[in-house]
């Protein structure tokens, strides 16, 4: 049995595993994000990703990351993120990055599928030119509409003030 944080890898560690899933045949699909707050729209995205390959590599922003790309943020910390992804069935490896977009970490990491949701366009997606000088696939899944972890805290705010 694996324990979740064992899923939690420094890029270091990292690259050989994915290197020995490739050198199996095995295509590795790649997504990236804070998960403040894990939701159904979130699970739903990962478990859309996972399906287009064999296995997933989550990045996730550290703190200091969230907090320059959204004010107030994080509401957990990236211990506690990482363990709550990690913890997902079909997560297989969870990688923390410091930098505001993962474009080194997925230089690094090379991966077959590169996925983000349906709000972004192919060609906005950070790392979409890496992977198809590569020969991989860059791909959108769709969302669920209505599940955001910024809709949710203003829902919790809203309710908190009895405007709910």
């Amino acid at each position: 049995m694996m324990w979740t944080k064992d899923k939690i890898l420094s890029q270091a560690k990292l690259l050989p595993v994915v290197a020995g899933w490739q050198a199996a045949g095995e295509k590795v699909v790649f997504t990236n994000g804070c998960f403040d707050l894990l939701h159904l729209g979130h699970v739903d995205y990962l478990e859309k990703a996972r399906h287009l390959g064999n296995r997933l590599v989550v990045g996730l922003n550290t703190d200091a990351s969230v907090s320059c790309l959204k004010p107030g943020r994080p509401l957990q910390d990236e211990v506690s993120r990482a363990r709550v992804l990690a913890s997902l069935l079909f997560v297989d490896a969870v990688v923390l990055f410091g930098e505001q977009t993962p474009l080194t970490l997925i230089e690094a990491v090379r991966p077959d599928i590169l996925v983000k949701g349906d709000d972004y366009q192919l060609s906005g997606i950070v790392g979409h030119e890496v992977v198809l000088q590569n020969g991989g696939q860059v791909l959108t899944v769709p969302l669920v509409v209505g599940y955001s972890t910024t809709r949710i805290v203003e829902r919790i705010l809203q309710s908190s003030q009895g405007l709910v």
